[in-house]
């Protein structure tokens, strides 16, 4: 689902190469029939997503402002169906009843805001109305409604179908090289307690010897998030792992315990459970993931032929 409710932000600034002259701000980029698409719902709708660009591209400008490019085209194009769609709505003559609309608004209100006068006050700091809101509400259950007529959700792939993809993409479904690791974590909260981190860690790495199992070791005294599950991580891929301790753990055979391993800001003790090499992973293992996918690609297809169809017999212009 393509969510177009575009918030209107003015003066939104998204980069170098892409800031606006003012008198431009309310600029249309597309026409739909007698709806227009404006600069400003475009800038919107790619605002949220400005931040999370910059600091994957930000030792590369110019990738940044090519990849911003391409995310504001994507966002035209999904505010430009939303357009086509409500125009098919209204000029094929559909009723959408008003309780329907009230329903979707409350259930939004009581899951994102809470209460009323939560979205009142988030409304105001964002320059909207309440009749703004209730509009884009609106839009949003007709776009719903007319893609569940005309995007058929009923498909069925077929075990031949998901196996012809499984083998045209196995490399999707290598694993590297695995262990199944238990660890204890001790964090150094300062320079001054590091010593008595690694006593307590010798002293735990001393009683599991002793005959302590790992993981009750790990439920009194480890601080990592597995600490409740006794320690265990699962099965690991050596790229998840710092690199100090992949090296450990993948130095280790099967059963086989770690020393204290201590590096900046922690003490660790390792135990490899078992070990797997590099493999694809069986087509049971990912048939669920596989189906996924190819009835995503279905409905990808269908929305496509289907806003195609829109265009043919609109009136559209880009700017």
């Amino acid at each position: 689902m393509r969510v177009f409710c575009a918030i209107l932000v003015a003066g939104t600034v998204l980069g170098p190469g892409f800031q606006l002259q003012a008198q431009l701000a309310n600029g249309i980029q597309a026409i739909v029939h007698d709806s227009v698409v404006t600069v400003q719902e475009v800038q919107a709708s790619t605002a949220p997503l400005v931040d999370d660009l910059r600091r994957q591209y930000r030792n590369q400008p110019d990738a940044y402002e090519k990849k911003l490019a391409e995310v504001m085209k994507e966002n035209l194009e999904i505010l430009l169906d939303r357009q086509l769609i409500l125009h098919d709505f209204k000029t094929a003559g559909y009723n959408l009843p008003e309780s329907i609309i009230e329903d979707e608004v409350q259930k939004r209100i009581r899951k994102d805001f809470g209460d009323r006068a939560k979205l009142t006050k988030t409304l105001q700091a964002e320059g909207i109305t309440y009749e703004k809101f209730h509009q884009q509400v609106r839009e949003q259950v007709i776009y719903w409604a007319m893609q569940g007529k005309n995007v058929s959700s009923e498909f069925i792939v077929s075990p031949h179908k998901i196996e012809t993809y499984y083998l045209e993409h196995t490399n999707q479904f290598k694993v590297e090289d695995e262990v199944k690791l238990r660890m204890i974590v001790l964090n150094k909260v300062s320079e001054a307690d590091a010593e008595q981190t690694r006593r307590l860690a010798g002293e735990i790495l001393s009683k599991i010897k002793a005959g302590a199992t790992f993981a009750e070791m790990a439920s009194v005294y480890s601080q990592g998030s597995q600490r409740s599950q006794g320690g265990d991580w699962g099965w690991v891929e050596k790229s998840v792992l710092r690199q100090e301790l992949a090296a450990v753990a993948y130095s280790l055979k099967p059963g086989e315990l770690s020393g204290v391993i201590d590096i900046p800001g922690a003490c660790y003790l390792m135990l490899v459970e078992e070990k797997r090499p590099e493999h694809v992973k069986p087509l049971g293992d990912v048939r669920d993931e596989i189906e996924k996918t190819l009835l995503g690609e279905q409905r990808a297809r269908l929305q496509k032929q289907w806003i195609d169809r829109l265009k043919k017999k609109t009136f559209v212009r880009y700017f």
